[in-house]
């Protein structure tokens, strides 16, 4: 029971929330209350979630001796011992030959999408995360590639462009943030846990997020009223309060409270910006479905 607890734990199954960007094709398509497609994008969503936990067994299998210097994440349970390295390398494998064709009986471009998600994350844990400002950018690839999925799935006939833009700037803001609080909670000893975090500094960091976070605000502003297939009311310009509201929030979990290190935690912990969240997605599915 044990190896099974470390095991999950190892999945990371809070990081599934990330996944959660798959059914953005549903909601925003207007599609969110029809049965097939929402079963079909759910399956697309699981399908995720196992190649993602892949993925980061496969990142800690790694980075295992790095993660055994780092102030929290030697306590993951391949850093710390608690999972042996054989039982990892034997379950991704198996995730991953699962999913893959599972994910083509879906839809065979579905497949394709998500074959490219593991590609690239692989990728991302051996080279591309040593590499400055790419690192970041890999981050927010996946999390289009996520929403690519979704589109793929529901067959979308008007999800906005606009929309990966939005979550592209939101992907950014996240993982420069995360870059942000490792580079302080190691201090001098960054360098030691990941050469890349010579390539970073606070100030650079802190640019880029002023930058990342002004350019979420504006497009989101213009997809309110300015994509195509919105109610012509302009009521979803209602919604960008919420995200102003998201971002600082954010920024002020960041800087001033010193958190940001994991995202999902701080979303599920944090009950001021996980309400927000949940008040925008209600405000989203009012203004699409009963306008």
């Amino acid at each position: 029971m044990k190896t099974l607890v470390s095991l999950l734990k190892a999945m990371r199954p809070k990081q599934w929330t990330k996944n959660i960007f798959v059914l953005a094709a549903l909601v925003f398509d207007g599609k969110l209350f029809v049965p097939r497609l929402l079963a079909k994008s759910l399956l697309g969503f699981c399908l995720f979630c196992a190649i993602s936990s892949a993925v980061y067994l496969i990142n800690d299998l790694s980075d295992m001796e790095r993660d055994r210097q780092h102030p929290t994440k030697r306590n993951r349970p391949l850093a710390s011992g608690e999972l042996a390295p054989g039982l990892a390398v034997i379950v991704a494998g198996l995730l991953i030959a699962v999913s893959i064709p599972v994910a083509y009986l879906l839809d065979p471009l579905f497949a394709a999408i998500i074959s490219l998600y593991l590609i690239t994350m692989i990728l991302y844990s051996f080279w591309l995360k040593n590499l400055v400002i790419i690192d970041v950018l890999t981050v927010a690839a996946g999390f289009v590639l996520r929403v690519a999925g979704g589109v793929v799935i529901v067959k979308t006939a008007r999800f906005s462009p606009w929309l990966y833009l939005c979550m592209v700037l939101l992907a950014l803001f996240i993982a420069i943030s995360k870059r942000r609080q490792e580079l302080v909670l190691l201090n001098e000893n960054a360098n030691e846990h990941r050469s890349i975090f010579n390539e970073y500094s606070l100030p650079l960091l802190d640019d880029m997020i002023r930058m990342v976070t002004a350019c979420t605000a504006m497009a989101y502003s213009l997809y309110t009223f300015s994509a195509a297939g919105l109610p012509p009311n302009h009521a979803m310009m209602l919604t960008i309060p919420f995200v102003l509201y998201g971002l600082f929030r954010y920024m002020y979990l960041v800087h001033i409270k010193g958190e940001g290190g994991e995202p999902e935690d701080l979303l599920l912990k944090d009950r001021p910006l996980l309400l927000t969240v949940v008040l925008w997605g209600l405000a989203v599915i009012i203004v699409l479905y009963f306008h």
